[in-house]
């Protein structure tokens, strides 16, 4: 089993961090590896309930996203298929003292595929999420300086 970590602190509360994060529609705005992503099973964001989505890049594939745990603001796991692949990922919203938020993801997974594109697998999911949460934090730190304060 492979694991893999990352996290970023956003300026924003864990409301607007949970806002941005469940906006699945924005996600393609955060990484140009994601095509087209459909809810096809469930409610968004409920347990069991099924997102398809569209990788694009480093290989076009479709990855199952079953949602195993949903508490809004709080914490969100799930497990993913693709290429004879299992990743399980959770990623938790944690309020700071200073009012922003520290998001925090992990994954483990483990499969057949080691080398995807010519690259280590573990090396592409982390590159992934690295990218994709630093844009993620921006858009939250933006809609943050925008909110009222209280």
């Amino acid at each position: 089993m492979d694991y893999v970590s990352y996290a970023v602190e956003t300026k924003a509360s864990p409301d607007i961090a949970w806002q941005v994060y469940s906006d699945w529609t924005l996600w393609p705005t955060f990484s140009d590896y994601y095509g087209e992503l459909k809810w096809i099973s469930g409610e968004p964001w409920e347990k069991g309930s099924r997102l398809r989505i569209e990788i694009l890049r480093p290989v076009h594939i479709h990855v199952d996203h079953v949602i195993t745990v949903c508490v809004p603001t709080k914490r969100v796991g799930w497990i993913d298929h693709a290429l004879g692949t299992t990743l399980e990922q959770w990623v938790y919203f944690e309020p700071l003292s200073n009012g922003g938020t520290r998001v925090h993801t992990w994954a483990e997974f483990t499969g057949i595929a080691q080398i995807i594109a010519g690259r280590p697998i573990k090396r592409v999911i982390l590159d992934f999420m690295v990218g994709w949460y630093e844009n993620y934090r921006d858009e939250c730190d933006r809609l943050a300086e925008r909110a009222p304060s209280l």
